[in-house]
């Protein structure tokens, strides 16, 4: 009598199809909930201070250059423009700071009326300078 020791040998393949609907979700997930940051645009000359602290939640940066030409997003932009756009872009991020980077020319009458429009709209305002070590 005979034993059959051949086992039969299956092909065993893995479905992907469960592990790439995780990673896709997660992918979806990371993209929705990130926060993108508005940059102003522009390089300025920023003053320096001894008292100088880092702003936690950066969210939208407001540059004032050395012709006193505001920008926000990339783009220039009117002082009488600001409260609006600061109020359209706290609602994709409440909590997010706005920071404020003037140039050391720039005239302190215009940085004055940005730094009233930005706190008109409720947001924390930072202000922009070196800090000296």
């Amino acid at each position: 009598m005979a034993i059959n020791t051949k086992k039969k040998t299956e092909d065993v393949d893995i479905d992907m199809t469960p592990m790439l609907d995780i990673v896709f979700i997660m992918l979806i997930f990371f993209i929705v909930t990130t926060v993108f940051v508005k940059q102003a645009g522009v390089d300025v000359d920023k003053a320096s201070g001894a008292t100088a602290q880092e702003c936690k939640n950066a969210y939208v940066f407001i540059a004032i250059d050395d012709k006193s030409q505001i920008h926000l997003d990339k783009s220039q932009v009117q002082p009488s423009e600001i409260k609006a756009k600061l109020n359209s872009m706290r609602v994709e991020n409440p909590e997010g700071a706005v920071v404020i980077q003037a140039d050391k020319k720039a005239r302190a009458g215009i940085v004055l009326d940005v730094l009233d429009q930005a706190k008109r709209t409720g947001a924390k305002v930072c202000n922009a300078i070196e800090q000296v070590k």
